[in-house]
C-alpha cells in the first residue's frame, strides 16, 4: 500500500487545503453568479420588447385551455412567433377528467403538454412558453404585464416582467362560481384541473381506509363515506356516475367491511342536465337513482368543515365535497378595463375582437358577444372554445398573409366571414355503461338550449358513442393510446385503488 500513500501525499501537495491565489473565493463566485443587486433587479424587469420591421409578428396567447390551445395548434408559425403565458404547461381534456378521480384513467392521459400541441414553442427562437400569470394589459402600448408562478416551492421568488405583442389573444378561461357562499373555497374541491382530480382521489381513498380503522364510530363512518356533489350539470352528473360505478364494481369487492356505509348525494337547485332533452333527463335520473345516487333538490346556504347547510335548514354531513355549479369571470377578467358582455365576460364583436382597442382578441369562457352585436352569450362549453380557437387561428393567419400581422397594421383590413357557432350536440355518461347523447340541432341562448328537432338517445349504444367520440377528440395519438389502454386495463383488472 506504499504506492497508495505516496499518491495521497502527492495529491495533498498539488491541492493544499488552503486555497491558492488562483482559486476564486466563495464570495467572488457568488458575485459572479448573481451580480450586484441593481443588476439582478434590472434582469428581473426584463421581458420581450417590441418586434422590429424585419421580424415575424408576435402573437401572445394568455391561457392554455381549449380555446388557447386550439388557436396555437392552428397558427402559421412561418408568419408569427407564438408566445403562451399560462399558470400550467399543459391542456386538460376536461370531458374525461372525472374518470381520473376514481382510477378509470391515469392523470397523464388527460394532460397534453403545450410543446406537443404547438412544437414551435419548443424549437423556434422567437416562440416561448412562460409559466406565469398575466396581471395586466396595457393595450395602448401593446404590452402585457406578467408575474411568474412558482407554486410556493421557494426555488425563486415571484417577479414581474413585460411582453410586447403585435396581436394579443385573451383565452384566460373562467373560474368556478361559488355565488358568494361562505366556506366553499375553503372546504369544497372543484373539478377543473388535474390537481383537483388528484386531490379528490387522495381524499376519497383516505376516507375509505380511515373508516376501516378500529375505533371509528358508526356516525363518523357514515360522514367520512358520504360523497356530496353540488351541481347537476354534465360535470356533476358524470362525476356522480363514475363514483357510483366505482362503488358498485370496486369498493364492494375491496372494502367489504365498509361497503354499506358509502353513498353519493347529488344536490341541484333545479333540474339536472337542464340543457338536455326531457326524456334524457328522466333517463339520467332513473339510472343515477338505480346506481345508488341520492338526488336532492335544494340550495346550499353555508359550507362548514364537516357539513353543508341548505336554505331549508337541512344539515348534510360529508367526507368529500365536490363543487360543480358552473363558471364565472375570473378576477383578472373583471379587472380588465374593456367593455363587458352580459355576465361580466370580455365583450367581443362578430370577429372575436375587443372593439375598443387595437389588435386584441378574446376567445373561450372569458368572452361573450357584446349586446350591440345582437348575438346571445354562448355557453361555457369545450366545443364553443375549440371552434372559436380554430376560427381565430384561420383569421390571424389570413391577416398575417396580407401584411397585417404587426401592431396597428390591420386597422382598415377586411376580415371576411364572421364567427358563427352551430351547436353539434351534447353527451354525458351516467355510469354502468350508460350514457346520453343529444344531437339536436339546437338554437343556443344564454346557458340554455331551446327545444329543436334532432336525434337523442340513451343507454349502452350512447355509451359506446360517448367513448368513441372522446377517444377521437383526444389531442394526440400518444394520449389516445394511453386512454385506450387505461380503459382496457380497468375493464379487465378493475380500477387502481393505490393512494399515491
Amino acid at each position: 500500500m506504499s504506492w497508495f500513500r505516496s499518491l495521497i501525499q502527492r495529491s495533498s501537495i498539488r491541492h493544499p487545503l488552503k486555497p491558492s491565489k488562483a482559486t476564486p473565493s466563495l464570495s467572488l463566485l457568488l458575485s459572479a453568479e448573481f451580480s450586484t443587486g441593481t443588476e439582478a433587479a434590472a434582469s428581473r424587469e426584463a421581458g420581450l420588447g417590441p418586434t422590429r420591421p424585419g421580424d415575424k409578428a408576435r402573437v401572445v396567447v394568455l391561457g392554455s385551455g381549449w380555446a388557447g390551445c386550439r388557436l396555437m395548434k392552428g397558427m402559421d408559425t412561418k408568419a408569427y412567433d407564438v408566445v403562451c403565458v399560462s399558470p400550467r404547461n399543459h391542456m386538460v381534456f376536461t370531458p374525461l377528467l372525472a374518470s381520473t378521480c376514481v382510477g378509470t384513467l391515469e392523470f397523464r392521459s388527460v394532460a397534453e403538454p403545450i410543446g406537443r400541441i404547438q412544437p414551435a414553442i419548443s424549437r423556434e427562437p422567437g416562440s416561448y412558453f412562460f409559466l406565469a400569470n398575466c396581471i395586466g394589459v396595457d393595450a395602448q402600448n401593446h404590452v402585457v404585464h406578467c408575474q411568474t408562478k412558482t407554486d410556493g416551492v421557494g426555488t425563486l421568488e415571484p417577479w414581474n416582467f413585460n411582453i410586447s405583442y403585435d396581436k394579443l389573444v385573451i383565452a384566460a378561461g373562467a373560474e368556478a362560481s361559488t355565488f358568494g357562499i361562505k366556506g366553499v373555497k375553503e372546504h369544497a374541491i372543484f373539478l377543473r384541473e388535474v390537481y383537483h382530480a388528484q386531490e379528490i382521489r387522495r381524499k376519497l381513498l383516505l376516507n375509505l381506509m380511515l373508516s376501516d380503522v378500529p375505533g371509528v364510530t358508526e356516525e363518523e363512518k357514515c360522514r367520512l363515506l358520504h360523497c356530496v356533489v353540488v351541481g347537476g350539470g354534465p360535470t356533476g352528473v358524470e362525476f356522480s356516475g363514475e363514483l357510483s360505478d366505482f362503488i358498485m364494481r370496486d369498493v364492494h369487492q375491496r372494502y367489504a367491511h365498509v361497503k354499506d356505509y358509502i353513498h353519493v348525494t347529488l344536490i341541484e337547485a333545479n333540474e339536472i342536465l337542464s340543457s338536455f332533452d326531457d326524456r334524457l333527463r328522466r333517463y339520467a335520473t332513473k339510472q343515477l337513482t338505480k346506481s345508488g345516487v341520492r338526488l336532492v333538490r335544494g340550495i346550499v346556504k353555508d359550507v362548514q368543515p364537516e357539513k353543508i347547510v341548505l336554505t331549508d335548514g337541512t344539515d348534510v354531513p360529508y367526507g368529500l365535497l365536490v363543487w360543480s355549479t358552473g363558471v364565472g369571470p375570473s378576477p383578472f377578467v373583471k379587472n380588465l378595463e374593456f367593455p363587458k358582455a352580459p355576465g361580466g365576460r370580455i365583450g367581443v364583436d362578430e370577429w372575436l375582437r375587443v372593439p375598443s382597442v387595437q389588435d386584441v382578441f378574446s376567445i373561450g369562457d372569458c368572452c361573450g358577444f357584446l349586446e350591440s352585436t345582437g348575438k346571445p352569450t354562448l355557453p361555457a362549453l369545450a366545443q364553443v372554445a375549440e371552434r372559436q380557437g380554430k376560427y381565430l387561428a384561420n383569421l390571424l393567419n389570413q391577416i398575417g398573409k396580407t401584411g397585417g400581422g404587426h401592431a396597428n397594421a390591420a386597422k382598415d383590413m377586411e376580415l371576411g366571414k364572421q364567427f358563427v357557432y352551430k351547436h353539434l350536440g351534447s353527451m354525458a355518461t351516467v355510469g354502468r355503461y350508460k350514457a346520453l347523447v343529444d344531437l339536436r340541432q339546437s338554437k343556443v341562448t344564454e346557458y340554455l338550449l331551446q327545444e329543436a328537432k334532432g336525434l337523442s338517445m340513451a343507454g349502452f349504444p350512447s355509451w359506446f358513442i360517448w367513448r368513441s367520440a372522446y377517444l377521437t377528440r383526444v389531442v394526440s395519438w400518444r394520449n389516445r393510446f394511453y386512454v385506450a389502454i387505461n380503459w382496457a386495463t380497468t375493464f379487465v383488472f378493475g380500477r387502481d385503488i393505490s393512494r399515491i
